[in-house]
């Protein structure tokens, strides 16, 4: 800088200090100053100041087109979370809900940059691309912390599921990953993190969830009972239960499940092909607009499918149900009256009114089948309670054998006492011990 004085003030001394520390650091990087400001260019405005939210828009730029709607959802609910707590000090700063809905509606999301902003939406954008954090400045790791400590709390900073924070972890971690592969870091500041929240713990079935097969078929007649006649709703819904537990198969799954999909013999066991699936993902984050996205197997590769051989109850359903309700338009089997995908609260309200029809009073108050998601639990137990290998049961399922074992190696309920019959047998015919 040529001995070219050059002053900053700040209101206290840690500021002071803080902002010392990054020009030394600079030094010590031999990094270029600039001639005019006598910053370094980590410091100074242009490319090499690239701001977090900055990083943030152009990741979320190149990850777009490619990322189904849920991936969407969980990259702009993760960077939401993690822009406001990456900003410099001052006044002025907004409150979470409105930065937060800034973030989420508007600036983030590359269809909804341009919508019409309101006045408070406008004045949070303006203020979060002032304030954001130089990308430099994750080096630090006090700011590694930072960005752990935004991720483990809720909006109202009580503290977040593990789940819901490694979902939001693995998001920021990638986004810092692409500035790494753009050389705007030198390596990821989230790796230098060694702070942990507890083990990781394996997602298991509550086996009070799965009922057995007796409670399955009351629950299946139960549901034809639902919604009176002229409305169907709960006959329109029997058949798309009767996939979730006799097929495994995912709600999104039944959803997409079109009649060319099935083999429906007159007797005997018939087959799905299952090819797409219709996941609950919302309007904001598909492309289409609709809240339902549309998109091949979970964790399979695109076109490929997964084919589940159906006992002859399901068969049955799906005959009935094409009997009586036809297909839609583009031949899906599980429609609305409209012809429309079937949202997640329609078929959850009359699953909740199936339950209290099928169910004791206490087992209403329980967990038991608490979801129709549980369904598919007691589909996957019943298969590998009745002796089926786990390979075969994974492949049916769509699961892989690994996980298959951690999540689902459970008894279905009201076999309890045939464990324990089987275990004093054992017990009565080992004798006494012998001295």
């Amino acid at each position: 800088m040529d001995g070219e004085p050059f002053h900053e003030s700040f209101k206290t001394k840690p500021l002071a200090d803080r902002f010392r520390a990054r020009l030394l650091r600079a030094a010590d990087k031999g990094e270029p100053f600039d001639t005019v400001t006598g910053l370094p260019d980590s410091l100074r405005g242009g490319e090499a100041a690239l701001s977090f939210l900055e990083l943030a828009v152009k990741y979320v730029d190149a990850r777009w087109a490619e990322a189904s709607a849920k991936q969407r959802d969980s990259m702009t609910d993760a960077l939401a979370t993690v822009v406001p707590a990456l900003v410099k000090p001052g006044r002025g700063r907004l409150g979470p809900k409105v930065l937060r809905r800034a973030l989420r509606s508007y600036v983030l999301p590359v269809p909804r940059r341009e919508r019409e902003r309101p006045e408070e939406i406008v004045a949070a954008a303006r203020w979060i691309e002032k304030a954001s954090l130089p990308l430099a400045e994750l080096q630090e790791i006090a700011r590694a912390h930072e960005v752990i400590d935004a991720l483990s709390r809720r909006l109202d900073g009580k503290p977040a599921a593990m789940q819901t924070y490694r979902r939001r972890r693995a998001v920021v971690f990638n986004v810092l990953e692409y500035a790494v592969e753009l050389e705007h870091l030198p390596s990821n500041p989230l790796a230098r993190v060694r702070r942990k929240r507890g083990k990781r713990a394996v997602q298991e079935v509550d086996r009070r969830v799965v009922v057995n097969p007796r409670q399955a078929r009351e629950l299946l007649t139960a549901v034809t009972y639902v919604g009176g006649y002229d409305r169907a709703s709960g006959r329109r819904l029997r058949a798309f239960f009767g996939c979730l537990y006799y097929a495994a198969m995912r709600p999104g799954e039944a959803l997409g499940l079109r009649r060319s999909d099935c083999t429906l013999p007159a007797s005997g066991w018939g087959r799905i092909e299952l090819a797409e699936t219709r996941p609950t993902a919302g309007k904001a984050w598909t492309d289409s607009g609709e809240a339902h996205d549309r998109r091949g197997l979970k964790q399979r590769a695109r076109g490929e499918v997964r084919i589940v051989p159906i006992p002859p109850p399901l068969v049955r359903l799906l005959r009935e149900h094409v009997k009586e309700f036809g297909t839609a338009k583009d031949g899906r089997l599980f429609a609305s009256e409209r012809g429309n995908v079937i949202a997640a609260s329609s078929y959850s309200r009359v699953w909740k009114q199936t339950r209290e029809l099928a169910l004791t009073p206490h087992q209403v108050s329980s967990v038991l089948a608490f979801r129709p998601y549980d369904l598919r639990h007691a589909g996957v137990s019943q298969w590998l309670n009745s002796g089926v290998p786990a390979p075969e049961v994974a492949a049916r399922a769509g699961h892989s054998v690994d996980v298959l074992l951690k999540i689902y190696a459970k008894c279905i309920d009201g076999q309890e006492k045939e464990m324990n019959d089987r275990i004093m047998q054992g017990l009565e015919e080992g004798g006494g011990p012998t001295d």
